[in-house]
């Protein structure tokens, strides 16, 4: 998790740097400046303190995300009842706001009461931003998860385009292997630990309960599970021995050869990736012009225009009008085609001409006569 902090950390300075220069706001960045140049709200997979002072304080970049790490409970008095928007919807929440000091560095923490007690904590370096606006703009993140699920079941987003590869520089630090393993080992005896305490503990209280006959066989129960328990320690201690003689963290060159890694060649990804993004963007357009057409927009707008994508279609090129008529055949069902008829004229308002022509392009489909009806 460390390297992958680290890695999205350089991805996000990188991108910042140069929207800043495209944009020409690379000289506006002032100390004196309250009002950021944007805001980046995600989950907390890039999380470190420092990080946020520092996008704050270089490019004025401010961050909405969740805490790590809450060990504390804020009293119930603090939270008050808000109205919050999340994705356009008002949903009404138990939120507190108090200021709070992580890794040497002062943050806005809002935190929300959920009806189990449960405290979820939210930090952000935004200056202004109104507390109820912080909370609705974190809970709706779940609609880039949506995002991308779209994207990697659609557009096969995750897809590997190349299997090339780079070596990566020696040098470079990486979370060591057996470090982790040990971590992956030591939670589990973790849980088996706990597991056992879960059921030995309540032995005590029910022996206060139950009558003298029965003391012996809750007894020997109690003995069985102290057995338990102190093998688990004994293995978690081992294993926290052998931990403290790693390093949490080694060159890459330390590595063993057969664990070492190495990266795929990312320029390939890079582009498609980009291509697949706009054509989602694309359709992300003309599924919004066709909503208003479709009885249930929310859940067939998209589906709708990968009909329409997908569905065949006739070219007949005019070249002494010059003009291209893309003839769409009928689709699934006669609500759809209605639809298509209405995105058809809007899409003739544009009087697009089909590119490196110039023959402008007329959208129709084969069911427009019984759409006019």
């Amino acid at each position: 998790m460390g390297e992958l902090t680290e890695k999205l950390q350089g991805v996000i300075e990188h991108q910042i740097i140069l929207q800043l220069q495209q944009t020409k706001l690379w000289t506006e960045v002032s100390a004196q400046e309250t009002k950021p140049l944007c805001t980046f709200i995600f989950d907390r997979e890039a999380y470190e303190p420092a990080f946020f002072h520092r996008l704050w304080e270089t490019y004025r970049i401010a961050v909405v995300t969740y805490r790590k790490n809450v060990k504390d409970n804020w009293s119930v008095e603090l939270f008050e009842t808000k109205d919050v928007t999340v994705l356009q919807q008002t949903v009404t929440m138990q939120i507190s706001e108090l200021g709070t000091e992580l890794g040497g560095y002062w943050f806005r923490e809002i935190r929300r009461l959920g009806e189990s007690g449960h405290q979820t904590a939210i930090i952000t370096n935004h200056p202004t931003l109104e507390t109820t606006n912080v909370a609705g703009r974190i809970f709706g993140r779940w609609s880039q998860e949506n995002f991308f699920r779209y994207l990697i079941q659609d557009y096969d987003f995750d897809k590997m385009v190349s299997f090339g590869t780079e070596i990566i520089d020696a040098d470079k630090k990486v979370v060591n292997p057996e470090y982790r393993r040990l971590n992956h080992q030591l939670k589990k005896i973790g849980e088996k630990i706990q597991r056992i305490e879960s059921k030995f503990f309540p032995l005590a209280q029910q022996a206060m309960d139950e009558p003298i006959d029965a003391l012996p066989a809750l007894t020997h129960k109690q003995m069985e599970y102290k057995n338990t328990m102190d093998q688990y320690r004994a293995q978690k201690l081992e294993l926290l021995a052998k931990r403290e003689q790693l390093q949490p963290k080694i060159k890459l060159s330390q590595m063993p050869d057969q664990e070492r890694y190495n990266k795929l060649k990312p320029e390939s990804k890079i582009l498609m990736n980009v291509i697949k993004m706009i054509c989602y963007r694309a359709e992300s357009a003309v599924a919004s012009c066709i909503a208003p057409y479709v009885s249930k927009a929310d859940d067939e707008k998209r589906m709708l225009i990968k009909q329409i994508i997908n569905s065949n279609a006739d070219l007949l090129p005019d070249y002494q009008n010059n003009t291209l008529t893309i003839n769409l055949h009928s689709l699934s069902a006669q609500r759809f085609n209605k639809a298509a008829y209405e995105l058809a004229n809007l899409l003739n308002e544009t009087e697009t001409q089909f590119p490196g022509t110039h023959l402008k392009m007329i959208f129709k489909i084969s069911a427009h006569s019984d759409c006019a009806r």
